[in-house]
């Protein structure tokens, strides 16, 4: 498959991914369950997303490096109500800082 084969086919497979929510019955929507859940849903992809990006290398192994120590300065100064601009700048200073201690 080809570069624009691959696009044009991501493109439809987003465009039916988003049709298909219109197309669920609105009683299906008003579960106190669904109600419930689909706040949660953001918080819990997100942390995923981090967990993985900060602690697996390409071959999918744990791997503590820079990244999880950026990702924990990150949390601790969260935690310290930072406001967001320095939680970034925190995190990739520390990140940095550990890769040219460890080379």
């Amino acid at each position: 498959m080809s570069l624009w084969g691959a696009v044009v086919l991501a493109c439809v497979l987003s465009y039916a991914l988003k049709l298909s929510g219109f197309l669920v019955p609105q009683r299906a929507l008003a579960d106190d369950r669904v109600r419930r859940i689909t706040p949660l849903l953001p918080v819990a992809l997100l942390s995923a997303l981090i967990l993985t990006q900060s602690l697996l290398d390409d071959a999918g192994h744990l791997t503590l490096d820079a990244r999880a120590a950026g990702l924990a300065v990150a949390v601790l100064a969260l935690m310290a109500r930072a406001p967001f601009l320095l939680v970034l700048v925190l995190a990739a200073l520390t990140a940095a800082l550990v890769r040219m201690v460890t080379g």
